[in-house]
């Protein structure tokens, strides 16, 4: 087999925002060279567009793999219709031109036997080109969303007994899998209100104390990533559910996509923010660093209210308001001790370097624009990588503008659009 390019760049007048409204909408009718499109969903939800073109009965299937709507990115691989090709996958970008206006980039990737990959090739760049023209005569101002506020939800706790207890913050009962929120490590599950009020219209909703943290115990015995695994099977028990759709926030994402390459199979989606590889890349000598240095207030006998201000200085952006600094310091101070020491070291032991080829349901990737610890750069190149590794990738990736590392209270409205326009497609 041969791999063949094709690379086009289009400059256009319009502004980006007009193109890239007109651009994202995968199953849309805005290319010249079709003849019909309907939208299609894949097993897992993924989107899927079916199309004939001018002068041609084939039929073609294409399924859109990687999002970001604050890049303003699209990838989508061939499904059927091109005779001959092993692999057919495709880019289109829209950025801002230097001097104003709009550049396209779309390229594509065509691997076949090196006759028919060059003949691909070849018929496949006057289709970009003629789609290029056809974004800047189409390019119209972005729709204006509103902000639909639905009215609050009571939300229930609820402490399961047991070794360790566990204890959540739930929505009202819905079928479907449940949508379990994670905190991070100087978290709690109050840290999610705002998410759960925003997913309940659309599924049953818990936020987890982690173990120690809350109302939730520590075990007999040091933690791992097993045991967080085995406590999020029993809250799907306790809920009756059989799948789950799991949001974590950085120690959260990283016991979030664990679970995923112990269980893909009782997943429905996995929503990871501020993180996801935690220290499972990180060779031994880094993580014994990371743990020495952040357990030296504990030997000397500080407990994590002793030194929240100074974590909250880390992790909260440069615009970070008042209330968002009081609510990251209250759940910091209120840690004990004995917890963080157990969350740290079960954080700097992990058990495996993730295979993302493991990763076969749908997924959410949202960092902060001003986060240090996950920064944009580093969670977009993880979307990369689960996106060339996954068998059949659904990946989106988001950028939230003006907020930190705990993005979801940061920016609450900001973190739920993508976060339950993902929901909504997924549980559909």
């Amino acid at each position: 087999m041969a791999r063949d390019t094709v690379h086009v760049v289009g400059k256009l007048a319009a502004s980006p925002e007009s193109v890239w409204a007109v651009a994202r909408d995968f199953c849309g009718a805005w290319h010249p060279g079709l003849s019909s499109i309907v939208a299609e969903r894949g097993e897992s939800g993924a989107i899927i567009r079916r199309f004939t073109a001018q002068g041609d009965d084939t039929v073609y299937r294409e399924q859109l793999i990687y999002l970001s709507e604050s890049d303003r990115v699209l990838s989508y691989t061939h499904l059927e219709g091109i005779a001959g090709a092993e692999r057919y996958t495709a880019r289109l970008s829209v950025a801002e031109a230097a001097e104003g206006g709009t550049v396209v980039n779309w390229s594509a990737e065509i691997v076949a036997s090196p006759t028919r990959a060059s003949q691909i090739a070849s018929g496949t760049r006057p289709i970009f080109e003629s789609g290029i023209a056809a974004l800047g005569a189409a390019a119209k101002a972005p729709p204006q969303q509103p902000e639909i506020t639905a009215p609050a939800v009571a939300l229930e706790t609820i402490i399961l007994p047991g070794t360790p207890q566990l204890a959540l913050t739930a929505t009202p009962a819905k079928p479907g899998p449940l949508v379990l929120f994670l905190h991070g490590i100087g978290g709690a599950r109050g840290n999610w209100g705002a998410q759960l009020q925003a997913v309940a219209p659309l599924a049953q909703a818990a936020a987890l104390d982690l173990r120690g943290y809350g109302d939730s115990s520590l075990g007999f015995r040091q933690s791992n990533v097993d045991d967080y695994c085995e406590d999020i099977l029993r809250v799907m028990d306790h809920f009756g559910k059989t799948r789950v759709l799991l949001c974590g926030l950085s120690y959260g994402s990283w016991i979030a996509t664990s679970f995923a390459m112990r269980h893909p199979e009782k997943l429905a989606g996995l929503v990871l923010s501020g993180g996801c590889t935690g220290m499972s890349e990180a060779g031994p000598e880094e993580r014994e660093a990371f743990r020495v240095s952040r357990e030296v207030p504990l030997d000397a006998g500080q407990k994590p209210a002793d030194f929240a201000a100074a974590v909250v200085n880390v992790i909260a952006g440069p615009n970070a308001s008042d209330a968002v600094r009081a609510a990251l310091l209250a759940s910091m101070s209120a840690i004990p001790a004995a917890t963080y020491r157990d969350a740290l070291r079960c954080f700097t032991n992990p058990l495996e370097r993730f295979d993302f080829a493991r990763l076969t349901m749908p997924v959410l990737l949202m960092t902060g624009e001003h986060d240090r610890l996950a920064p944009p750069a580093e969670i977009r190149a993880v979307a990369g990588r689960i996106t060339d590794a996954a068998p059949r990738a659904d990946v989106r990736f988001e950028v939230i503008a003006d907020a930190d590392h705990v993005c979801n209270v940061a920016q609450p409205a900001a973190y739920n659009r993508p976060l339950t326009a993902f929901l909504a497609r997924v549980l559909a």
